[in-house]
């Protein structure tokens, strides 16, 4: 987890949407905390929130339920520094496909959007979300870094670095 995140350029926080599970997710020691918090300490400044198990809440695809989320995420995602306003918050029912493409189990959804210095973006799907995130311009007139994991000292080959 903190290897990838730490050279990621996009965190994607799936959170489930049906009852408990959410509550579990967001309460203070909770998975959904705990891997917001690191994306964002890790420097990862892109996020998209997929509200999954759409199909599970009470009733089946509850804007109500969908509005309850987004409201707390946002709030949490806004204390530990991210805008929410930049970050793509997408339904999905990873079951049934539901916004993998485009579905019409939930029409009351109108898509995400998504504002920022760059240029804002809109869409529907996660597809369409994770083709918005925006590639880091690196300081090409420098010299090349590269991060270190570990490094192995191999008898009869040398010192192999790793990363």
């Amino acid at each position: 987890m903190i290897t990838g995140t730490s050279q990621a350029d996009c965190a994607v926080l799936i959170v489930a949407a049906d009852v408990g599970e959410f509550e579990a997710g967001i309460s203070n020691n909770g998975q959904t905390r705990e891997h917001a918090l690191l994306a964002y300490t890790l420097g990862v400044k892109q996020v998209i929130v997929g509200v999954n198990k759409m199909d599970s809440t009470e009733p089946p695809y509850s804007q109500k339920r969908y509005k309850e989320i987004i409201k707390e995420v946002s709030t949490y995602i806004k204390k530990i520094g991210y805008n929410p306003n930049t970050a793509a918050f997408v339904l999905i029912s990873g079951w049934n496909g539901d916004m993998l493409e485009p579905s019409a189990n939930m029409p009351w959804f109108k898509g995400w959007k998504v504002t920022r210095k760059d240029g804002n973006a809109s869409g529907a799907t996660l597809p369409e979300a994770l083709d918005c995130i925006l590639s880091p311009t690196g300081p090409t007139d420098k010299p090349l870094h590269l991060p270190l994991q570990d490094v192995y000292k191999i008898g009869g080959i040398g010192t192999v670095p790793v990363g």
